[in-house]
């Protein structure tokens, strides 16, 4: 019914747990080897193109020039004006965040690609992503406690 285990097999079992590794698995972070001259298959493979995406085709372009040309009007009112309204400073900040967050991640995308650095390309958008919302946090308190980015940097260049 019971069988007895020699002190052969406690040693075997004392030999597994030594060679159990408690090292943090590092391989995700190295960078992944790409081919020579980044050339996938050979000259008879045919061309696959990529999935159609329109978010980051053509349409990214025209948002990203749309978002320029629309903080040009936002930046302008209050020092012409001389009113500072809550609405023109909230979306003015916005469209800036909305634009440095696309300038940034065109960056990361161009010079960290996926293909090639991998787990780092996530991390960097990952960073991206949580800057942008504790930029957007930021936002909402310069907006409620003061009085919004156009006070401050009135405040800053009459100082």
């Amino acid at each position: 019914m019971f069988k007895s285990v020699g002190v052969s097999g406690i040693c075997q079992r004392s030999l597994s747990l030594k060679s159990l590794s408690f090292r943090p698995f590092l391989d995700s972070f190295k960078l992944i080897p790409q081919p020579a001259g980044h050339v996938v298959g050979s000259l008879n493979d045919p061309f696959v193109p990529p999935a159609a995406d329109h978010v980051h085709g053509s349409y990214h372009w025209t948002y990203d020039r749309l978002m320029t040309v629309a903080m040009i009007p936002l930046s302008m009112t209050p020092f012409i004006s001389g009113i500072a309204h809550p609405i023109i400073d909230a979306g003015l900040c916005s469209l800036l965040l909305l634009h440095c967050k696309a300038g940034f991640e065109s960056c990361i995308v161009d010079y960290i690609p996926k293909r090639v650095y991998g787990i780092w390309h996530n991390i960097a958008m990952r960073l991206l992503q949580l800057g942008s919302w504790i930029s957007l946090y930021g936002i909402y308190v310069l907006e409620t406690e003061s009085n919004g980015m156009f006070e401050f940097i009135s405040s800053i260049w009459g100082a």
